[in-house]
């Protein structure tokens, strides 16, 4: 009977070990099973922040690339509306000098002829005051004087001509070249402006590049 009694006492005491050993199995792996569910929600979490970040880089990246190129189309047209507005300034400038130069010596030329003219109806009229001046006359004879009158007239009507010629294209090429370098002032203050953008915008591009690639 003590041996059965014995057996029966250490039969218990094995019951109650394994019960203890398997509650402590049991929690060990709730503990395992927690720790794991809360490791994968991390990562999970982790990653899908991840994959924002990358979404957010990418559309970045494009949205600056296509910014760059804009700006540099932009550039580019500026160049070129300077070098044509440049162009047409020049080739503007030079006809303005020569309409300048010609109406100046045609102001000259007339000029020239005008005194031609008046010294030859003045001696000529002095001639013909002297030769034909008949006695009768109680006023001087006056020659050629309505003919030297007409052709005089004209002369100084066309002078007059090239002397304002001369004047409206002065301020005609003042007012021209004015406002091209008031184009060109504006344009390289735009384009300086552009060109800072792009030189920030390309580093801001690199930088989220190799942020993309690590």
């Amino acid at each position: 009977f003590k041996q059965v009694k014995k057996m029966i006492k250490d039969l218990i005491v094995r019951l109650l070990e394994e019960a203890n050993e398997e509650a402590e199995q049991k929690g060990w792996c709730d503990t395992e099973l927690s720790t794991n569910e809360q490791t994968r929600k991390e990562k999970t979490e982790a990653v899908e922040s991840l994959h924002s970040e990358i979404d957010e880089l990418e559309a970045s990246i494009a949205k600056l690339s296509k910014q760059i190129s804009e700006l540099s189309n932009e550039i580019k047209e500026m160049d070129e509306a300077v070098a044509k507005a440049t162009s047409i300034r020049n080739a503007e400038k030079e006809k303005n000098t020569e309409t300048v130069k010609d109406a100046k010596e045609a102001q000259v030329a007339v000029e020239q002829a005008l005194q031609v003219l008046k010294d030859f109806y003045a001696k000529a009229g002095e001639a013909t005051a002297l030769l034909q001046q008949p006695e009768i006359f109680d006023k001087p004879y006056q020659g050629q004087q309505g003919e030297s009158g007409g052709v005089v007239g004209m002369l100084e009507v066309i002078q007059s001509d090239f002397a304002r010629l001369e004047t409206e294209t002065k301020a005609s090429e003042d007012q021209a070249q004015a406002s091209y370098e008031k184009f060109v002032e504006d344009t390289t203050v735009d384009k300086t402006a552009k060109n800072k953008d792009v030189e920030y915008k390309s580093n801001k591009k690199d930088e989220e590049t190799e942020e993309l690639g690590e």
